[in-house]
């Protein structure tokens, strides 16, 4: 009987795309003991957006919140999502970072880092991976599925024996939009398996309602783990549901592993939480609705409902259809970059402000700006050089990857936080986001002193 791994992400992406990352440690911590003893491949719960949102929104320190999980789910496979030489922000970092990052991860407890350049450029990724498996954690390089003029299976099969040749332990397709098809989904995974002898997962969305079909095709194609949300957290622009797949595979005669009654009380659990979610608007209906449209503009599900709440705040909400018109168009002139972080979010914006501000490029992004300059990496087609020569106007191109041209960078930061940071990962949380960690180091040490002072007064009375 053929083995099928199920990752559940219903602690990180599942809420990611829903929700934007607003779902609190103390949300879900009654349920971690139950999704431990499931019988997950692995449990996805750190990383990709988890990490900002944690110090920005929702006042925790991301790293005691990676070390509840562990201590909770002593006999799961932590996953997390990194953004190769960006780690968890936005920009390049120099290696000393990038390093200390993924020794501190480990350490905290993740066993499994999924790595991908936003741009499947594998020297963007090639410090992450080598550093992950000098501290014993499984390597696993992610592709960035798109559709576009110059991505082919033969462009796949590249990048996949760029990463087995750099060492990691296991390769995914990552499908960000959803619009992986069940009939390429087949070829994809069976050219690769066949072209690298590595297990193979496949992540997607349900954003355009092909999700179940892709992954069910990638399954008969050789495919060894699939990526799923617990089914009250699923749809939409998360991932198909769990217990769904878990159910037509098993009758298929696959080994799933998975406990249905766990699977049960997981999801009894998350109900409650969604349906008030979506009460209060935090999660937003059109979220959870089939889009088809994405097969055309291929907005991933977390920059999907970013993107409706930037425009919403803005009072612009009725400038969508404009905005998903002309983000193609933009990712055309940037030499059709996937759109997964943060080349979603730099396409995604620059579309806003050519619509907002009446005319295209009338203001460049300074991502975009240093995109076109090479600090990204390099583009996988042909840029648009009146946009590159506008934006640039006379700064110099990058040559080489451009981590080599940044100076190291932890040691520095953890001399200068001498005093305010208590530990390597605060320091860490500093680099990654340096006034969203100094505004929470501050609360933090403000919360503390009032405890300290209720704890006074109630010894005096």
């Amino acid at each position: 009987m053929h083995k099928v791994g199920f990752t559940e992400t219903v602690l990180r992406d599942a809420n990611q795309s829903l929700m934007a990352t607003r779902l609190g440690y103390k949300d879900f911590e009654p349920i971690l003991k139950d999704i431990d003893s499931a019988g997950y491949y692995s449990v996805e719960c750190w990383g990709g957006a988890t990490f900002d949102s944690c110090l920005r929104y929702l006042n925790e320190d991301p790293w005691e919140r990676l070390r509840n999980i562990r201590k909770n789910m002593p006999n799961s496979k932590l996953q997390m999502l990194l953004r190769g030489q960006n780690l968890l922000g936005y920009r390049h970092y120099p290696d000393d970072v990038v390093r200390k990052f993924i020794e501190l991860a480990v350490k905290n407890g993740i066993d499994i880092i999924r790595t991908f350049d936003a741009l499947n450029d594998v020297h963007n990724i090639e410090v992450a991976v080598d550093e992950t498996l000098k501290n014993g954690a499984h390597a696993s390089g992610a592709i960035c599925y798109t559709i576009s003029p110059i991505h082919d299976t033969a462009s796949y099969i590249r990048v996949a024996k760029d990463m087995k040749s750099m060492g990691v332990n296991s390769i995914c397709i990552k499908d960000m939009a959803g619009i992986l098809s069940p009939a390429v989904a087949y070829e994809l995974v069976s050219s690769i398996k066949e072209a690298v002898d590595l297990p193979l997962i496949v992540h997607t969305h349900s954003t355009t309602g092909l999700s179940f079909m892709t992954l069910l095709k990638s399954v008969e194609a050789g495919a060894d783990v699939i990526d799923t949300a617990i089914s009250s957290f699923s749809g939409g622009t998360s991932q198909p549901a769990t217990e769904t797949l878990n159910y037509a595979l098993s009758e298929l005669g696959y080994d799933t592993g998975l406990s249905k009654e766990k699977l049960n009380t997981i999801n009894a659990f998350f109900k409650p939480i969604r349906d008030a979610e979506l009460k209060s608007g935090r999660i937003n209906g059109r979220v959870l609705a089939t889009d088809t449209d994405a097969l055309n503009y291929q907005i991933p599900g977390g920059m999907l409902s970013n993107l409706i709440s930037q425009l919403t705040q803005q009072g612009q909400l009725e400038k969508f259809p404009e905005v998903l018109e002309e983000t193609p168009r933009v990712r055309e002139d940037l030499g059709y970059p996937p759109l997964v972080t943060p080349m979603s979010q730099m396409v995604g914006q620059q579309a806003v402000v050519n619509v907002l501000s009446g005319g295209r490029y009338k203001i460049i992004s300074n991502e975009v700006k240093s995109y076109l300059a090479g600090e990204y990496g390099t583009p996988p087609g042909a840029v648009n050089e009146g946009l590159r020569e506008k934006a640039l106007a006379g700064r110099e191109m990058i040559k080489g990857r451009y981590a080599d041209t940044l100076p190291p960078l932890f040691e520095k930061t953890k001399e200068e936080l001498k005093g305010v940071a208590r530990s390597d990962e605060d320091v860490m949380s500093y680099i990654s986001f340096p006034q969203v960690a100094e505004k929470f180091f501050e609360d933090r040490q403000k919360a503390e002193e009032k405890k300290a002072l209720y704890s006074i007064e109630a010894i005096e009375d």
